[in-house]
């Protein structure tokens, strides 16, 4: 039995899904029938948030994926976001738009207030406090993330806290590798899914690391990972990636973090602000 087809038939990925649809498992077909039923909806979820959907496992996902010819999950989201942008199924514009100043303008405006209302306050102290206790604190990021895994860094040392960030994947593991159970490492990845980043939290848990991520979807790989999840507006489709929308959010919830740390000890952060500030007073004409 063929899936209920509800993109155009000129679709690429709907002729591509329903000519192996047939050679499927029945676990795979369950998830076809989900892409061909919520295809403009598939480019915005975690490879858990598709599994949990079609009530399969991730590895199900990911198998469809390459049965259908792809590498991987993110390259399935990439293609979808191609078609449904040729076709025109992705185009959420009003009817009257905003000129192009007040639409972005009101796109990381929005990406704000929806990081305003994920955040858990409760969770969010947990981390500062963790932040607070630890030994030593990493930021671990790749692409987009990776520069605000830096920007994190800078933020941090102006308050008179030694944060490290991490960027390069190789370096992410062996310091990972090194860690204990007095150290926290910092995961950002708006999609929760970069193998990367993940794949260094795990070695840095295993260790006995505190573990806390910064990502937009809850339900993802990076989220089982952590012993603390914070939550960011500004989703991306896959043609949106390193959206600037995103990246805010991300620096929204650091500054949060830096924010709570620095009220641990008002008079040591004052302090810290005017030496950091003194020593590169002099690069400035």
């Amino acid at each position: 039995m063929m899936p209920v087809q509800s993109t155009p038939s000129k679709s690429k990925m709907n002729v591509l899904i329903n000519s192996y649809y047939p050679s499927l498992t029945k676990s795979e077909q369950k998830v076809a029938s989900v892409v061909l039923e919520q295809m403009d909806k598939v480019i915005y979820y975690s490879v858990t948030d598709l599994a949990d959907i079609a009530e399969v496992g991730e590895t199900t996902v990911l198998r469809f994926c390459r049965k259908i010819g792809l590498k991987g999950y993110q390259e399935f989201k990439l293609a979808i976001a191609k078609d449904l942008s040729v076709s025109g199924q992705n185009d959420t514009s009003e009817s009257q738009p905003l000129s192009l100043v007040d639409s972005i303008a009101q796109y990381t405006k929005n990406a704000v207030d929806e990081t305003v209302n994920m955040i858990d306050e409760t969770v969010l102290q947990k981390a500062i406090e963790l932040l607070s206790a630890a030994s030593s604190v990493h930021f671990f990021g790749v692409g987009t993330s990776g520069l605000s895994a830096l920007d994190a860094k800078n933020r941090f040392l102006r308050i008179g806290r030694r944060f490290d960030a991490i960027i390069d994947p190789h370096i992410q593991s062996m310091t990972a590798a090194t860690l204990g159970p007095n150290d926290v490492v910092v995961g950002l990845s708006i999609s929760g899914s970069t193998k990367d980043t993940i794949d260094s939290l795990h070695i840095a848990k295993e260790n006995g690391a505190k573990v806390i991520a910064i990502t937009y979807y809850a339900r993802s790989p990076i989220t089982k990972v952590a012993d603390n999840v914070l939550l960011c507006g500004g989703k991306e489709s896959p043609l949106e990636g390193g959206s600037l929308a995103a990246k805010i959010s991300q620096l929204f919830v650091i500054d949060l973090l830096s924010t709570g740390l620095a009220l641990q000890d008002k008079n040591y952060t004052v302090e810290m602000k005017e030496k950091t500030a003194q020593a590169v007073v002099g690069k400035i004409y």
